[in-house]
């Protein structure tokens, strides 16, 4: 007994000691990249904390992305998109907190509390509507609801693949696993894992070299942090708070992509959640796409053609 109880303790403080030398190569990493996590947009002040808001381009129209679940650096996730829009149309990317630039904050994720802060986060920047909204996969119920709720403040939602209310009827969300992933990163043990950082934006994108440095810099520091852990805890009764009102009547189209790249969805099950409920949309369009779920990291250039076309006046 004396024997394994020695094993074990010997063990222990070889896992632990392990762990102290992965916590510090990260930690010497992190003061490495801090250049590479200065803001690319400006900081506002929202309820006492700093949320990161990027503006390019001018124009009558305003378009706004919203990010979807635990995408790190919202702002290189979409580059490839509005980067083929901002010479028509002002284009806004607001990075919610835990989120790219955005402080790290352990709040109440209610789907209230994150469309006061976006709704807040732009009127700091010195922003108004009506916006166009364009939400990526979980932003959709952002988008949804604040076209619910304040429906003069928005004048059309276009969907990158969009997360509406009934995905979630089925969708499994394993939360303590999800914050054992937090955990890892916050350790560093993500650092270690070769090619993780590369996302969909880095690997089809148009990201520069030196972008695709930021993004990974930001991506050690914004994975699966305890702000985007407190928002997946609450997804399920914010999709039940959109579907409890009705669908808004506004022009939309939704990107609908094939399911692949993580949704957990069979491509005809996942494209033909979203068609049903832009049934309930009066002239409501969709344009199905034959790619992973990041569409707009894919297939930016007939998505901004699509964009175009949309709101051109007819």
């Amino acid at each position: 007994m004396k024997k394994y109880i020695k094993i074990i303790c010997i063990g222990t403080a070889v896992i632990l000691l392990l762990l102290l030398l992965v916590f510090v190569h990260h930690h010497i990493h992190l003061n490495a990249e801090s250049e590479l996590r200065l803001p690319l947009g400006q900081m506002v002040e929202v309820g006492g904390h700093n949320m990161s808001v990027y503006v390019e381009g001018t124009g009558d129209t305003t378009l706004v992305f919203l990010s979807g679940g635990g995408t790190c650096s919202p702002i290189l996730d979409f580059r490839s998109l509005y980067s083929l829009l901002s010479d028509r149309y002002q284009t806004v990317v607001v990075e919610k907190f835990g989120y790219g630039f955005s402080d790290v904050v352990d709040r109440d994720r209610d789907l209230d509390s994150i469309l006061q802060d976006t709704r807040a986060a732009l009127a700091a920047a010195g922003l108004s509507g009506p916006y166009v909204l364009c939400p990526h996969s979980m932003s959709g119920l952002e988008a949804l609801y604040w076209a619910q709720k304040y429906p003069d403040e928005v004048s059309a939602i276009i969907g990158l693949d969009m997360a509406v209310p009934e995905y979630y009827d089925s969708m499994k969300i394993n939360i303590p696993m999800l914050r054992a992933a937090g955990w890892a990163a916050h350790i560093g043990i993500t650092r270690l894992i070769p090619g993780i950082s590369d996302s969909d934006a880095i690997r089809y994108g148009t990201l520069t070299e030196d972008e695709k440095e930021i993004y990974r810099a930001i991506f050690f520091s914004r994975t699966a942090t305890v702000t985007m852990l407190n928002e997946m805890e609450r997804v399920k009764e914010n999709a039940e708070k959109v579907r409890s009102m009705k669908a808004p009547q506004l022009p939309m189209l939704l990107f609908i992509s094939d399911g692949s790249g993580g949704t957990g969805f069979e491509k005809e099950a996942w494209r033909s959640i979203p068609i049903q409920y832009l049934s309930q949309v009066e002239g409501g369009e969709y344009v199905l796409m034959d790619c992973p779920h990041y569409v707009h990291d894919h297939e930016y250039k007939a998505i901004s053609e699509g964009i175009i076309s949309f709101l051109s006046p007819r």
